[in-house]
């Protein structure tokens, strides 16, 4: 069967002219005796499509809407979407909206209870004018063999070969990687001795080993304006680490107590990302500890100061956000 004429102008024209009229492509189609597909595609091809000015973002929900769904989603988070739209009071959203939604809500770390977001509140408001050039963010990391969380995926490309992974048990194991940020310098990466509990009393050790001769090195004034930041970890909160800091010179009172559960205010959690997105870049894998450790070491003098400079001049912005939002969860 041939290929039919395209449309002519005068039929495009009377279109335009029936569509004025309010005509349906239908009747359209019946009067010009053309296929309606024809009619149809002229149609909605002839009509501007507009911008969305969202850019995309859903309109099925209301903010008041969203609000509603996330409450039912963290009080039935095993539940269908459907029920938990159901749950939300809003039942008749099409699968693909509520799939859609429902993988928009942001899992963001721990759960926070109101005395958390209590404690993260009176904390900023605390420390809001204190100046963070002069703290020492601190933090423990554990890199294993077959990557950042044990796998690795991707899309290999049509035809080519896909590149063979390894898969150990466990992981494989890993190292166990201790590092300090200040200002625009890196301290470490140090890595934990292997197979030992790494207790107060160790951990007080540990410092004096790595922190304390970076700590003898800086000027007189150092000293006194130094911040030491310590997380809520057993080995780091507990009173026989603090006695160890107090004797290196560091006075109770320049040691920041961290508030709990909030991975998202310490910048050296940016750090990790930054360091393992180098370590396992491509998708690399390792065959030992030792070559693990010694590409940490690589690529951790890959870090750039202005990079880290970056990082702690975000503390002021996440102290802010934690006051506004009350205590919440901040976007890092």
């Amino acid at each position: 069967m041939g290929k039919k004429k395209d449309l002519s102008e005068d039929e495009k024209q009377e279109i335009v002219r029936c569509v004025a009229k309010g005509m349906t492509t239908i009747d359209i189609s019946r009067k010009l005796k053309r296929d309606h597909r024809t009619v149809k595609r002229y149609v909605s091809d002839s009509q501007p499509k507009r911008i969305r000015s969202d850019k995309g973002s859903l309109r099925k929900v209301s903010v008041r809407q969203m609000n509603l769904i996330k409450r039912a989603a963290v009080e039935m988070p095993l539940m269908s979407s459907r029920k938990v739209f159901e749950a939300a009071g809003i039942p008749g959203v099409p699968r693909t909206s509520r799939c859609r939604i429902l993988h928009r809500l942001p899992v963001v770390g721990p759960p926070l209870t109101k005395a958390h977001k209590g404690k993260r509140l009176k904390w900023a408001q605390k420390y809001v004018e204190t100046n963070f050039q002069t703290a020492f963010f601190t933090g423990v990391c554990c890199a294993t063999l077959d990557g950042p969380d044990g796998w690795s995926s991707g899309w290999p490309a049509n035809l080519y070969p896909v590149p063979a992974t390894l898969r150990h048990q466990q992981g494989g194991g890993g190292v166990m990687i201790w590092a300090g940020i200040s200002g625009s310098e890196l301290v470490g990466p140090f890595k934990f001795p292997e197979g030992v509990h790494m207790n107060s009393e160790r951990y007080g050790a540990f410092l004096t080993q790595h922190f304390l001769p970076w700590y003898k090195k800086k000027n007189c004034a150092f000293p006194d304006n130094i911040i030491f930041m310590l997380d809520h970890a057993p080995s780091q909160a507990a009173k026989t680490t603090i006695d160890s800091l107090v004797a290196m010179g560091i006075t109770r009172e320049k040691i920041l107590v961290w508030p709990p559960s909030s991975p998202d205010l310490n910048p050296i959690e940016d750090l990790w990302s930054i360091l393992k997105r180098k370590v396992y870049k491509s998708g690399r894998q390792y065959t030992s500890k030792q070559q693990l450790w010694e590409e940490i070491l690589v690529s951790s003098k890959e870090v750039q100061a202005e990079t880290i400079l970056g990082l702690t001049n975000e503390m002021k912005r996440r102290v802010l956000q934690i006051i506004s939002k009350k205590g919440s969860y901040i976007n890092m």
